[in-house]
């Protein structure tokens, strides 16, 4: 009987050890390959900013590149940007997401939107800077159009004070495809039924869009939100190099094209590897300050 048991025990706790190991195995792959291909080199980066560049090449110099950042005016210019596109981050949202909402409503012709909007995501960042430097040129359509009604021409790429605005508005019309996916698949799971009585109830469409819709998708805006972010952080530089190429006066500089200048231009990998390094800093402070807040946000809803 005692020999029977043990048999029978065997097997079973095999089996629960293996199911057990399961999940590990299977993670296992894909922790290997983010470790080999993510956390490895970041590490390296992270390491090769503290020593120096030309004649300090591979040589220790503490903190000097990061000192030298500090009082570096355009990487300045670049972190200011960055604040810029935070404060610019709820209206990319906001577009796709509203966009979203009215193609889900079945406004007329919602099909062909569907298409059309996501049309641009699919265009190379050097097409569509080509094609706004066509457009937006200060002899260009938009300027033509402007003068028809009586107002002056615009300088928007030559101007310090709205060449920012104007690339990371192209930015918004190229990449907002990309989210109204993403809502558009969050809608799959919204509950019809709420918006039947929400209806019912009389509610006017902003009552509809502010109680039913947005605490429906809470999680497919906090996805959106992190990665337009990630998105404005780290996928300009097409657009940068084409429409702008930093200027005027490095006032588009963004960190990833200051990386890519001190890099590519100046040839000091190490200065590089800091601003890299500062950059990936400043991308997991916002992402995380971002989801804390629209967590609470969630909570209060």
């Amino acid at each position: 009987m005692k020999q029977q048991a043990r048999t029978a025990a065997g097997p079973s706790s095999r089996k629960v050890r293996s199911e057990r190991l399961a999940p590990y195995v299977l993670v296992a792959p894909a922790v290997l390959i983010i470790v080999a291909l993510r956390l490895w080199p970041l590490a390296l980066g992270v390491n090769f900013s503290f020593t120096g560049d030309g004649e300090l090449n591979g040589t220790p110099v503490g903190l000097g590149n990061y000192l030298e950042l500090a009082g570096d005016p355009l990487f300045h210019t670049s972190l200011r940007n960055v604040g810029l596109l935070v404060l610019l981050l709820p209206l990319a949202v906001a577009i796709p997401g509203l966009l979203a909402t009215f193609i889900y409503l079945r406004v007329p012709g919602h099909r062909v939107y569907r298409s059309v909007y996501f049309f641009p995501a699919v265009l190379s960042p050097v097409i569509v800077g080509a094609i706004f430097n066509l457009l937006l040129g200060y002899d260009g359509p938009v300027n033509s159009a402007l003068a028809v009604i009586g107002a002056g021409p615009v300088d928007w790429l030559g101007d310090p004070g709205i060449a920012m605005f104007t690339v990371v508005g192209v930015h918004i019309w190229a990449t907002f495809g990309m989210a109204l996916v993403v809502f558009l698949a969050g809608f799959s799971t919204l509950d019809a039924s709420l918006l039947d009585a929400a209806r019912v109830d009389g509610a006017s469409l902003r009552q509809i869009i502010r109680h039913v819709i947005i605490p429906s998708l809470t999680r497919a805006i906090q996805f959106v939100f992190v990665t337009t972010m990630i998105g404005m952080l780290t996928s300009m530089f097409g657009l940068l190099f084409v429409m702008t190429s930093g200027g005027p006066e490095g006032a588009t500089y963004l960190p990833e094209y200051y990386i890519w200048h001190q890099q590519g231009q100046m040839n000091r990998p190490a200065l590089a590897s800091a601003a890299s390094t500062v950059l990936f800093v400043v991308m997991l402070v916002v992402g995380l300050l971002q989801i804390t807040l629209l967590r609470r946000t969630g909570r209060q809803d």
